[in-house]
């Protein structure tokens, strides 16, 4: 009997051993459980973002301001970048990729390297166009959708697989529910897995004009800077009526391709980061409860699932002088383009010193002879010997009196108040009479004169009035004093005007009446 006490001591023991054992391998086993799982919950990092728009669009800058970027270097063709993307609920992170291609269609080629068939389920698209060319809008995203299409043909991709891709993006906007109304277990707005695959659920009829053109991606329309809208109603006098027609076009497009809708300013930092929230959110599934946002027109979010053909005719109300169906650049004209002048600076070509000096000296000696010449071979501007602005001596010069003859022209003498009353002087008929006689020398002479040319003509003139009104001065003062027949003299006063006070003695033959 102690044999058998014995032999069942030890195989109670062996039993323990192999218990635990097993109770170890089963940790094991549980330990390496529990890592796999949380591996599976970690934020996937094969995921990546693509970002298509024209030159100018702002596609730089936006993404600048989501990786918190204050400095934004632009490259070239196809460009790389990254966003640090952090979950708060399980203190993880990861690095999004994100894509830029140019500005030009013809980069288009450079699409398949950044989505293969590999990773098109993991990609999103990100369609960008600016408010700052409103009348662009509409061209450029039909230009860079055509373009996805394409390349995504390129691709050979399974047909199957891809009507799988296009069920689950219908599903999606079918599953759309409002935040607020949803409920809280079931709620398609509440992360509930990381795994965004694996839906059964069959796909109902959609509404008329949605997914028209169904990529089978993830798509976001973004209007950037939307700070400018002010700018246009200021200086292209825009109204709410035109900002209202852009956005139900966007909104309209938007439907075809079941993208959701931001208008962003990163300047006035608007839906930033709204944007940002809403990206993780298709991307990472996280959580995001922002309704849609129709008021502000400089702050427009509508997610995709929300809109309608109902919801956009709203905006139909605000739109007196044109009509949906209008086309867009007929209304949203593009303005005339105002090409500044430009003012090129005329080369001065500087003559040679020799050539210059010859030129002079051949002149000097010839007399002095020719026109004078002006800086750059100009001619003498007729303005500067225009009668005009001649000097007095000048005017005296062309008379063709001998220099050294000529005086001070004689001044038109008229009886003053204190003349005609004064005892002996002359009365007021003959003042009366004078004046006359001087208004009418002075219209004969104007109208009697030859014709001539240059300033010699208007001293010629100048000399015959002098002249007729020292006629008329002679015969008004011969009632006074008798003259002797064989010649008359007057003396003239002198002239304050010439510099010496000089007088001078005028022939009164040689006058004309």
């Amino acid at each position: 009997m102690a044999l058998g006490g014995v032999r069942s001591a030890l195989s109670g023991l062996s039993d323990l051993r192999k218990e635990k054992a097993e109770e170890k391998e089963n940790l094991w086993k549980k330990i390496l459980g529990e890592v796999q799982s949380s591996e599976r919950n970690k934020l996937p990092s094969c995921k990546s973002v693509l970002v298509l728009g024209d030159n100018e669009s702002g596609k730089t800058t936006l993404i600048a301001k989501l990786q918190g970027n204050e400095d934004p270097k632009k490259g070239s063709g196809l460009e790389y970048a990254y966003i640090d993307v952090r979950d708060e609920y399980r203190d993880d992170h990861t690095r999004l990729s994100v894509w830029v291609l140019d500005g030009e269609p013809v980069h288009g080629e450079l699409l398949e390297y950044a989505m293969s068939p590999k990773n098109l389920e993991h990609t999103l698209i990100l369609l960008t166009v600016s408010m700052t060319t409103p009348w662009g809008i509409m061209d450029q995203l039909h230009t860079w959708a055509s373009t996805l299409q394409d390349h995504i043909d390129k691709l050979n991709l399974d047909p199957d697989y891809f009507k799988e891709r296009q069920d689950k993006m219908s599903r999606l906007w079918q599953d759309y529910v409002e935040p607020g109304d949803e409920l809280e277990a079931g709620s398609p707005m509440k992360r509930s897995s990381r795994n965004l695959d694996g839906d059964d659920d069959p796909v109902l009829p959609l509404a008329e004009n949605v997914l028209t053109r169904n990529l089978g991606l993830h798509v976001i329309v973004v209007v950037t800077k939307t700070d400018y809208m002010s700018t246009l109603e200021k200086d292209f006098d825009y109204k709410e009526e035109h900002f209202d027609f852009i956005q139900q076009s966007i909104r309209k497009f938007c439907l075809q391709y079941g993208a959701a809708l931001f208008y962003t300013s990163v300047k006035e930092d608007k839906n930033c980061d709204l944007l940002y929230k809403y990206l993780v959110h298709k991307i990472y599934n996280f959580p995001f409860r922002t309704p849609a946002l129709v008021v502000e027109k400089d702050a427009v979010f509508i997610p995709a699932g929300w809109d309608n053909e109902k919801k956009i005719a709203i905006l139909y109300e605000n739109m007196h002088t044109m009509t949906p169906e209008d086309y867009y650049t007929d209304v949203i004209v593009r303005p005339p383009v105002v090409r500044k002048a430009m003012t090129r600076e005329i080369e001065v070509q500087v003559e040679e010193e020799q050539a210059f000096l010859a030129r002079h000296l051949a002149q000097l000696q010839a007399g002095g002879t020719g026109a004078p010449h002006t800086p750059q071979g100009r001619q003498e501007s007729p303005l500067r010997q225009s009668p005009a602005v001649q000097k007095t001596s000048d005017r005296r010069v062309t008379t063709g009196v001998p220099a050294n003859q000529i005086g001070s022209p004689k001044k038109i003498w008229r009886p003053t108040s204190a003349e005609m009353n004064k005892p002996g002087g002359p009365g007021p008929s003959e003042g009366v009479l004078a004046n006359f006689f001087n208004s009418l020398l002075s219209k004969k002479t104007a109208i009697n004169s030859p014709p001539t040319a240059g300033i010699k003509t208007n001293a010629d003139k100048a000399a015959m009035r002098s002249d007729a009104a020292a006629e008329l001065d002679r015969l008004t003062r011969s009632k006074k004093t008798p003259i002797p027949p064989t010649a008359a003299t007057t003396n003239s006063t002198p002239n304050p005007a010439t510099p010496n006070n000089t007088a001078t003695t005028t022939d009164t033959n040689s006058s004309e009446c």
